[in-house]
């Protein structure tokens, strides 16, 4: 399996279970594929004290909190992305960076209306699409109330963001 599809977990030195989504924290590293699923079964049958070979505290909600962790990333790096001048919204201003060539990642809020979604997307076809989060959350990293469509420009802050989606999306596994 592919390191960028793994969780990095280490054991603070009070035995808590921390997630090191980053992979920066010191210590040996308990690494986990990462789907939801695995991490609710590693936390159930003991795996990480197992793994640890000492006593660890791991919350109930371990799996929510990676999810949130995940998401706060991702959103995170749009909102840096808008600060650096890279990221733009609004249905008008998409379609125009997309005609200018520039776009990195195209963003979509998940409750988008399908026909403007459409309408964009046919613009940028081969374009990494983020659509994991709400008009609401879009909004609140790109300094707005909502925000249904966007993009982000080619570039670092890009292929951070491809890279963190796609980890949340195995993350969450398949929609429904």
């Amino acid at each position: 399996m592919r390191k960028d599809r793994l969780l990095r977990f280490v054991v603070g030195p009070d035995g808590d279970l921390v997630p090191d989504l980053g992979e920066q924290l010191p210590g040996r590293g308990l690494w986990l594929s990462g789907e939801r699923d695995m991490v609710n079964t590693a936390c159930a049958k003991g795996l990480f004290a197992r793994a640890a070979r000492r006593t660890v505290r791991q919350p109930e909600d371990l799996a929510d909190r990676v999810d949130s962790l995940m998401t706060g990333r991702c959103l995170d790096l749009i909102g840096l992305a808008r600060r650096a001048g890279e990221a733009i919204a609004g249905f008008e201003k998409t379609k125009a960076r997309l005609r200018e060539n520039r776009g990195g990642v195209l963003l979509q809020a998940r409750d988008a209306a399908d026909d403007g979604r459409d309408k964009i997307r046919s613009l940028a076809p081969d374009l990494p699409l983020v659509d994991l989060f709400s008009a609401e959350e879009l909004g609140r990293a790109l300094g707005r109330d909502n925000a249904v469509h966007g993009v982000i420009d080619r570039g670092g802050l890009a292929d951070r963001l491809i890279r963190e989606a796609e980890r949340l999306m195995v993350f969450r596994g398949p929609r429904e």
